[in-house]
């Protein structure tokens, strides 16, 4: 089975500026997501899509192919991924003469990822055979029992109202967050669809500590401690709060 990875990364973040290019624990963002996308062994062809020379640059340094910088249509706030996934997908075909039989989306806001998450992913992809596997983490908080909207009168309503009411989080069923850890796609759906809900949906639970997505500065500290963690273990009896 034929796999290639893509790292998509567009320059123009607004909540952290620079993201992509920022050194977490003394190394660029987006290179995390690229050393563990060169190391997962069923990919041999890691691509970033990005609209940023700087991150272009970043990127080859770091090992990944940036064959081409992503059309500016397709770099702005407003701009769908999933179209940026038809395009990466569009030039590995006009490259190669085929799609690859499985798309490794990496996206660099989790890198606090591990190998062995990527790999599961591709596992459940060859196994299943879906349309696309997703990663998530078991939720917070829960529409069954804990999340509330407000209705016409101003009163506070549980989401998701059932017959039994749940009085713990373990009586409610089960719900999880999507995470950005990694996704793998069948590409026939991905150029045929525009939204990956249309399609057969496998998933990998990843661990809470693995699957941060930065979006802000807090996140950007909060992953960087986790991985400075990592990267340098202390003993247990000398280790204190991040």
């Amino acid at each position: 089975m034929s796999i290639a990875a893509l790292i998509c990364a567009r320059g123009g973040s607004k909540g952290i500026p620079g993201k992509n290019v920022k050194p977490l624990a003394g190394v660029p963002l987006i290179a995390w997501s690229v050393r563990c996308a060169l190391e997962v062994s069923r990919v041999p062809r890691v691509i970033v899509s990005t609209d940023s020379e700087e991150i272009a640059e970043t990127a080859a340094a770091a090992g990944a192919e940036v064959p081409f910088i992503r059309p500016a249509e397709l770099a702005g706030d407003q701009s769908s991924e999933w179209k940026v996934w038809q395009h990466a997908l569009e030039f590995l075909r006009a490259d190669s003469g085929a799609f690859p039989d499985g798309l490794l989306v990496v996206p660099p806001t989790a890198p606090l990822r591990l190998v062995k998450d990527l790999e599961a992913c591709l596992d459940v992809y060859e196994e299943h055979s879906p349309d696309l596997v997703i990663t998530v983490r078991e939720a917070h908080c829960n529409p069954y029992y804990n999340m509330v909207s407000v209705n016409e009168s101003g009163d506070s309503v549980v989401v998701i109202p059932t017959k039994s009411v749940a009085h713990r989080r373990q009586d409610a069923p089960k719900v999880y967050d999507m995470t950005t850890v990694g996704y793998v796609a069948r590409p026939e759906f991905v150029m045929s669809s525009s939204s990956m809900f249309e399609g057969r949906l496998r998933q990998v639970e990843i661990p809470a500590e693995r699957a941060i997505d930065i979006d802000n500065p807090i996140d950007f500290e909060m992953a960087e401690c986790l991985m400075n963690r990592r990267e340098n273990p202390v003993p247990e009896n000398r280790r204190g709060g991040c």
